[in-house]
């Protein structure tokens, strides 16, 4: 058997296509993500402390906000890193846990999206029995699901990718750890790990948006029975910034995946727009059409403004 040597660190390759750019768009990158990190920064904030928002739709939508802190901080800190003039290289353990987290938040993601869609299909079709079908401890199981079958997702697709050997070659020809960019790099048969990564990811996002679809339907039905055109439009505008930010998380992946051969540039754009345009978009959705959230975020700069004037 001829000698290998165990690859301990990779060298990511970035943004296909954007050689002589690094400079603009770690501009522009870094104002997004510092965007992301505040929006949503703002929404647990005011979640946490406005009473008003102790309710299970905004249980739900600080819980979207930790994600988006996490899912955005897995992969642009490394990016904004050598985009900045730094070195590109990931160690292996770095890798595996860019990989895993990735995973995690995705998977939680879907699994968000789709409790968020449960609970605007209890609020619209069973408003009587709203606060006792969605009580406390129902929210706390459906959240504490999300997160640990984002973990169970992730531990399975990253045990199948790092148990490879990988030897020699080390360049992830992408701008961060994916299973994609990764599993090209091991050096042996990779067939298996390629169809379980495929078919998990695919099913499980099939899976949520079709049960998200399927509780949509439904909202639909129940607010075409209501008579009065104020009641169908709040009804409506509960569910407004839900549908826009399964729009912007999953219209993305949509268009690329239904690409018969899709740019190794279309595919980054798509993963950018995932890992920190939603990010970034998803607090404004939920904060710009929303009286309570606005309510409770002025008076947040409130009590902020008094501290200021009183030191």
């Amino acid at each position: 058997m001829r000698n290998r040597t165990t690859v301990t660190e990779f060298s990511l390759l970035g943004i296909p296509e954007t050689e002589g750019l690094e400079k603009a768009l770690l501009c522009l990158f870094s104002m997004l993500y510092a965007c992301a990190l505040l929006g949503n920064g703002l929404i647990l904030t005011a979640v946490f402390s406005s009473p008003r928002l102790h309710t299970p739709m905004y249980f739900f939508l600080g819980n979207l906000s930790i994600f988006d802190l996490g899912f955005s901080s897995t992969t642009v800190p490394k990016m904004l890193s050598y985009l900045s003039g730094q070195s590109r290289g990931i160690s292996f353990q770095g890798c595996v846990a860019q990989l895993f987290f990735y995973h995690c938040l995705g998977c939680t993601e879907c699994f968000l999206y789709t409790v968020m869609a449960y609970d605007r299909f209890v609020a619209i079709c069973f408003p009587l029995r709203y606060t006792v079908i969605m009580n406390h401890k129902v929210c706390s199981v459906l959240a504490t699901g999300t997160w640990m079958g984002g973990c169970v997702h992730a531990v399975i697709l990253t045990s199948l990718t790092f148990q490879l050997p990988y030897c020699g070659h080390s360049e992830v020809d992408y701008y961060f750890c994916d299973i994609p960019a990764v599993l090209p790099l091991a050096c042996e048969d990779t067939s298996l790990a390629q169809r379980v990564g495929f078919t998990n990811v695919g099913l499980l996002s099939l899976i949520c948006f079709s049960l998200i679809l399927v509780s949509y339907i439904h909202i639909g039905i129940s607010i075409s029975k209501i008579r009065s055109t104020e009641g169908r439009q709040r009804a409506f505008s509960t569910c407004s910034a839900h549908i826009t930010a399964i729009a912007c998380a999953y219209g993305p992946v949509i268009i690329i995946y239904l690409q018969p051969s899709p740019s190794p540039l279309l595919g980054a754009i798509v993963q950018i727009l995932n890992n920190l345009v939603t990010p970034t978009v998803n607090p404004l959705i939920y904060s710009l059409r929303n009286k309570d959230v606005k309510s409770a975020l002025r008076n947040i700069f409130h009590r902020g403004n008094l501290t200021l004037e009183t030191k």
